[in-house]
C-alpha cells in the first residue's frame, strides 16, 4: 500500500446533513436525485424480470439463476479495476461512463430470447453496473470529509429504498398487463434511467486523479492490505443476512409457518420503510473506525435475534406466527441499519484517501461473495435444518460481526506502523 499517503483530518462536528429532509451538500442533493431516478428504473426491473423470462420467454428457474449467477461473477471480478481506473482517471467521468454503459447494456434485454443471451447481457450489464458502484463508493468517500462520508451513504441508502419500493409500483402495472411488450417497455424504462442519470451526474464536481504510483509501490494496494482484506471477508459473512431476508425468509413463511404467503410482501415493506426513515437517525454517530467495528459487533445481536424470533414462528397458530415474523423483521433491520453503518464507516475510515475508488471497490467483494455463496448455505441451514439452522446462521453472523473489531484495531495498527494516517481512528 501507499506508505505516504495521508488523509485530510475529520473537522471536530460535522455539518448537519439535511434540512427539511433536503441535503445541505449540493453534491449530495445531486447524488441524491440520481440515485432516486436509476433505483426507481431498476425496482420495476426487479418486480418483472423473473417472471418475463420464465413465464414469456420460457427459460427454466434454473437457466435464469445461471444468468444471475454469471452476472455476480462478472460484476465481482469488476469492482476493484473500476475503481482502480477511476483513481487514476478522475471518478466522474468513469462514472458517467460505467452508469451509461449500464444503460445500453439493459437494451439487451429486449433481445434476449434464449440462456445464452440472457447470460451474455446480465454479465456485461454487471460488469458496468458493479463497476459504476464502486466508482460511485469510492466518490462519496472523496467528496463526504469531514466525518459525513457515513451519513451520505445512509442517506443515499434511505433514498434507494424509497426509489426501489416506487419503482417496484410501477413494475405492478406490467404484471397487471401481463403482455410481453409491457415487460419490454420496464426494461427499457431502466435503461432509460441509466442513460439520464449518466448525464445528471455531469453535474458533479471532477475530482483530480490520484498522485502516480511511487517507485515500489503495487499496482493494486489493497490487495496487499492484509487487514483491509480480512474485514472485507468478514463483512460479507455478516451480508448474508440479506439473502436470508430476500431468499429463506419467504420460502420459511410458505413452507414452515401458518403465516399467510401475502405477510412476504408486508415484511419487505416494513424492512423498506424502517431503512426509508431510520437509517440517517441510526448512523449519526458512527463516523470513526473503532466506533463503526463497535457497531458492528452490536448489529450482530440484533441480526441474531431477529432470526431467533422468525425460527420460533415455526408451529405456532396464524396469529402467533405473524407476531413471531413481524417482530423478528423489525428487530433485524435495527441490525441491518446499524450493521450497514458500522460496515461504511469502516472500509471508508480505513481508505488511503487517493485510493478510496480501489479500495471501495474491494470492499463491494465481500458483497458480491455472499451473494455467490449466500444462497447454497442459507437454504441449508434456514430450510433443509429448519429451526435450529437460523439460530446456526444467527451464530456465524455474530462471530464475524464481533471479529470486526479486532481486525479494524490490527488494521489500524498496521496503518500507524507504516505511516499512513486514515480518516478516523
Amino acid at each position: 500500500m501507499n506508505t505516504d499517503q495521508v488523509t485530510q483530518p475529520l473537522e471536530d462536528a460535522p455539518k448537519k446533513l439535511t434540512l427539511k429532509g433536503i441535503p445541505v451538500d449540493p453534491n449530495l442533493r445531486i447524488l441524491g436525485v440520481a440515485t432516486l431516478v436509476n433505483t426507481f428504473g431498476n425496482g420495476a426491473l426487479m418486480a418483472t424480470s423473473a417472471l418475463y423470462f420464465t413465464l414469456v420467454v420460457g427459460l427454466r428457474p434454473t437457466q435464469l439463476a445461471l444468468a444471475v449467477s454469471a452476472g455476480a461473477f462478472a460484476g465481482l471480478l469488476a469492482q476493484v479495476p473500476a475503481g482502480h481506473l477511476a483513481d487514476l482517471r478522475g471518478p466522474r467521468r468513469v462514472l458517467q461512463t460505467l452508469t451509461f454503459g449500464a444503460g445500453l447494456a439493459l437494451l439487451g434485454l429486449l433481445f434476449a430470447r434464449s440462456v445464452w443471451a440472457l447470460v451474455a447481457v446480465m454479465a456485461v450489464f454487471a460488469v458496468f453496473d458493479r463497476g459504476a458502484q464502486a466508482v460511485r463508493n469510492g466518490y462519496v468517500a472523496r467528496l463526504a470529509e469531514g466525518g459525513q462520508g457515513v451519513q451520505f451513504k445512509a442517506y443515499l441508502r434511505a433514498v434507494t429504498n424509497v426509489g426501489i419500493s416506487l419503482g417496484a409500483l410501477s413494475g405492478g402495472l406490467a404484471l397487471w398487463v401481463d403482455q410481453g411488450w409491457a415487460y419490454l417497455a420496464v426494461f427499457a424504462l431502466d435503461a432509460a434511467t441509466c442513460m439520464v442519470t449518466s448525464i445528471w451526474l455531469g453535474r458533479l464536481p471532477h475530482i483530480a486523479p490520484a498522485a502516480p504510483r511511487r517507485s515500489g509501490e503495487p499496482r493494486m494496494a489493497v490487495l496487499h492490505d492484509l487487514p483491509f482484506v480480512v474485514i472485507t471477508v468478514l463483512s460479507g459473512v455478516t451480508a448474508m443476512h440479506f439473502v436470508v431476508i430476500e431468499l429463506a425468509l419467504p420460502l420459511w413463511i410458505v413452507k414452515d409457518t401458518s403465516a399467510p404467503k401475502s405477510l412476504v410482501a408486508i415484511i419487505l415493506m416494513i424492512n423498506t420503510i424502517c431503512v426509508a426513515l431510520f437509517q440517517v437517525r441510526l448512523t449519526r454517530n458512527i463516523d470513526r473506525v473503532r466506533p463503526s467495528s463497535r457497531a458492528m459487533a452490536r448489529s450482530g445481536f440484533w441480526i441474531a435475534g431477529g432470526f431467533a424470533l422468525i425460527a420460533f414462528a415455526s408451529g405456532q397458530s396464524m396469529w402467533p406466527a405473524i407476531a413471531f415474523l413481524c417482530a423478528g423483521a423489525l428487530v433485524h433491520v435495527v441490525g441491518e441499519m446499524i450493521g450497514s453503518g458500522g460496515q461504511w464507516g469502516v472500509q471508508m475510515g480505513l481508505a488511503p484517501r487517493e485510493r478510496q475508488g480501489q479500495y471501495q471497490g474491494f470492499a463491494g467483494v465481500g458483497f458480491s461473495l455472499s451473494q455467490m455463496v449466500g444462497p447454497t448455505l442459507v437454504i441449508l441451514l434456514c430450510i433443509q435444518w429448519g429451526r435450529a439452522g437460523w439460530f446456526v446462521m444467527g451464530g456465524l453472523i455474530v462471530i464475524a460481526s464481533l471479529l470486526m473489531v479486532p481486525a479494524s484495531s490490527w488494521a489500524l495498527r498496521s496503518r500507524e506502523h507504516y505511516g499512513v494516517l486514515t480518516h478516523s481512528g
